[in-house]
């Protein structure tokens, strides 16, 4: 289960990290900005849907340190793979590809370990 003081804190860290206020933090996610004023006061416990917008929006946020301080912030880039803004990815698709079939584009690719732990890249 999460600790909801210590998630508060973390989550603190990373608004300071990109140097945000509450209300900025809340339009950069695209939630209500009474929505991080419950979270911060304890009000209300993080959502699914919040958390992972939060990954989305910024790549440096781990999971698993954001919900149980494992891990490091800013994450550190693991197993040599190519950061989200890497062009490589977008090539590899466009050469796979195949004429006369439908142009479908990626929206985000997941890599699932063994370990439990997971990347997402965004192209």
């Amino acid at each position: 289960m999460i600790n909801n003081s210590k998630f508060i804190e973390r989550l603190q860290k990373v608004m300071q990290h990109y140097q945000l206020s509450a209300s900025t933090f809340a339009e950069e996610i695209n939630v209500q900005r009474s929505s991080i004023s419950h979270l911060l006061s304890g009000r209300n416990k993080p959502s699914l849907d919040f958390v992972l917008k939060v990954l989305a929006k910024y790549e440096e946020v781990d999971l698993y340190w954001l919900l149980n301080g494992k891990g490091s912030f800013p994450k550190k880039q693991q197993h040599g793979y190519p950061p989200a803004e890497s062009k490589n990815t977008q090539t590899i698709v466009e050469e796979k590809r195949q004429p006369g079939s439908s142009a479908k584009e990626i929206d985000k690719i997941i890599i699932f370990y063994t370990d439990g732990t997971f990347e997402h890249y965004t192209p």
